[in-house]
């Protein structure tokens, strides 16, 4: 029985992101560090190897180039790979921070692509956002203005989804502003009884829920939410209009209004879930963990900092941290609101104060329950000099899965390891 929710909870909790699919030309570059990590003023390898058919390609052309992430290359290069391998070596890194090395090659006409990142002292970054004095007091004002609005939830079931286990709801619940709704898919067993609860917090986009029944099959109140303010259960198409038109770059939207920027509503909307769930006859009223990737990192994060009823957080490879990176020559994290690309627009003053209400470093300072959190060096996404910035606020219980070689995705078995972890923590 273990083993079966441990399997659902697989599925249903942290999701398992796409990892690379496999290709023909197998471009590969490792560090000569075995966990990819190094101190300051060590000068990193590079060994790039490029194969097919798992043997070498000799006298093969490849491209490559050094740098800091998401940073201008500090070594460009190319060369012939005469046994199609070589080791390059890049310069030492003076600060804590990741250097990357990414190599190309063509074969019969496409292009390849792989690259692998160095750790520099990882845990000594320090984040380069500011904190603003009233932060405590903006977000519990938030927070006391939100919860005078009425819950006002109505929960229809889909008598479609359901099973002879587990009630399927649609939920519709009021918050931000009378008039404002925020929409979810909850699933609760049917047998009489107590149960803990996960919330699932969402990643970037907009898309339908399907809900987790095997999850909640086996004993667990789920509640996945949206956070654009529509329905979860539409056809496909709608949301894909959405993202092209109105709610396309979100994340800028009223960036030079900390009041009135988009993700307030967002961040309001998790602690309003959590009011959903403690609404529930069946909650057992203490155990709730929050659970996301990327946004839904950093909604798990945030959510846990804003609000006490949380016990448990698992986030993996978090975005919205240390955006202000990019301001001070290094890498910041997604949306990369202040990437040199959008600086004309986004580099005024207003937008940064507001940027640092909302990014999840200020939040992390924050965080009073166990965590357990995964990603790897090589998420050209959400940036691990980001991540590490704000991780290393944590002075709560933490734990952390690195699995350098991973990008923006993980592998099953990291998804395993996180909810073998909240399983014991849930005790369903």
């Amino acid at each position: 029985m273990r083993n079966k929710i441990l399997y659902f909870l697989l599925l249903a909790t942290v999701g398992v992101n796409a990892q690379p699919a496999e290709k023909l030309i197998k471009v590969t570059v490792s560090p000569d560090h075995a966990d990819w990590t190094y101190k300051i003023g060590e000068k990193p390898r590079f060994n790039i190897s490029i194969t097919r058919n798992n043997e070498p390609v000799k006298d093969i052309g490849v491209s490559y180039e050094i740098g800091p992430e998401k940073m201008p290359p500090v070594v460009v290069d190319s060369a012939v790979f005469a046994t199609g391998s070589k080791v390059v070596e890049g310069p030492a890194m003076k600060v804590p921070g990741f250097l990357r090395c990414t190599a190309r090659v063509r074969w019969e006409g496409k292009e390849y692509v792989s690259l692998a990142t160095a750790g520099f002292e990882p845990d000594h970054l320090r984040p380069t956002v500011e904190e603003p004095a009233d932060f405590d007091a903006f977000w519990n004002d938030a927070k006391a203005a939100n919860a005078k609005i009425p819950l006002d939830a109505k929960m229809t079931l889909l008598p479609e989804r359901c099973t002879d286990k587990v009630n399927v709801y649609h939920v519709c619940m009021q918050h931000f502003g009378l008039g404002y709704h925020e929409y979810g898919i909850l699933c609760v067993p049917k047998k009489e009884g107590k149960y803990p609860a996960v919330l699932k917090v969402p990643a970037a986009g907009a898309r339908a829920y399907g809900g987790d029944i095997a999850l909640a099959e086996q004993g667990v109140i789920t509640f996945e939410v949206g956070i654009h303010g529509v329905s979860v259960i539409m056809d496909p198409s709608v949301y894909a209009d959405m993202i092209r038109t109105t709610i396309s770059n979100y994340w800028n939207t009223n960036l030079d209004d900390r009041d009135n920027y988009y993700y307030k509503r967002v961040y309001l909307g998790c602690v309003r879930a959590i009011d959903l769930i403690y609404s529930l006859s069946s909650f057992d009223g203490s155990n709730l963990a929050v659970s996301g990737v990327s946004q839904g990192g950093a909604l798990a994060i945030i959510t846990a900092a804003l609000d006490s009823r949380v016990k448990w957080l698992v986030s993996f490879f978090p975005a919205l941290c240390d955006q202000t990176g990019y301001l001070h020559g290094r890498a910041g994290g997604w949306p990369h609101l202040f990437a040199p690309a959008n600086q004309d627009y986004n580099n005024k003053k207003d937008k940064i104060a507001t940027s640092a209400y909302y990014d999840v470093v200020n939040f992390a300072k924050r965080v009073k329950v166990p965590g357990f959190y995964s990603w790897g060096y090589n998420d050209e996404t959400c940036p691990p000099t980001s991540m590490f910035a704000a991780y290393d606020q944590i002075k709560a219980t933490k734990e952390l899965l690195l699995v350098p070689e991973t990008g923006h995705w993980n592998y099953p078995e990291q998804a395993s390891k996180a909810n073998d972890w909240l399983l014991q923590k849930l005790k369903p």
